[in-house]
């Protein structure tokens, strides 16, 4: 059984802050959905996290506490939509991906934080678009050319948002990251 020190707790603890006030402040608006540290959140793990048990353990404990949190709200009639709905099996699968993807970008460089930065909701919005629409019926997409590129068309504010947003929280959470484990505010991987 993986054992969490103090300050990974911590750490973790303002993971599902920023996850959860991301959800309940962007997520209700089309306009602004996709806003979210998640992507973030996992790559830095996978960057950052020398244990490889413990990389996984803060984007899907972040993500899961934070849908909990969400469901919740949804059962006391305070939000909007569920925490936890079907074929949600395939966003965590697709963010131990993104743990992968900061796995292979280790390194102590402002570089590898831009790529991954880049690849992460890249490769979150290919595979969970093309999943959406394999996995649909035909009421929403056609099994064609057509009704992928539909697909993918109609997830383009969702990535145009989930890009601004790795962006903007990569290099917050790894300020966070460097002050509770290392007591210093630093912008590099170390």
């Amino acid at each position: 059984m993986m054992k969490f020190k103090r300050q990974s707790v911590l750490f973790l603890t303002i993971l599902v802050i920023l996850a959860t006030l991301s959800k309940l402040v962007f997520a209700t608006k089309i306009e602004w959905s996709g806003l979210s540290p998640i992507y973030a959140i996992a790559l830095l793990s996978g960057m950052l996290t020398k244990n490889k048990s413990t990389s996984f353990a803060f984007p899907l404990l972040s993500l899961f506490i934070s849908d909990l949190i969400i469901q919740g709200l949804y059962l006391g009639q305070m939000f909007p939509f569920a925490g936890f709905y079907s074929g949600q099996v395939v966003n965590y699968s697709l963010l131990i991906g993104i743990t992968f993807i900061g796995w292979l970008l280790k390194g102590n460089n402002y570089s590898s934080l831009a790529i991954g930065s880049l690849l992460s909701p890249t490769v979150f919005f290919l595979l969970s678009n093309f999943s959406v629409w394999a996995l649909s019926d035909f009421q929403y997409y056609s099994k064609s050319l057509g009704g992928l590129l539909a697909c993918l068309e109609a997830g383009i504010p969702f990535y145009e948002n989930s890009l601004i947003a790795t962006f903007a929280f990569t290099p917050i959470i790894l300020v966070i990251y460097h002050q509770i484990f290392e007591k210093k505010t630093s912008l590099i991987l170390s």
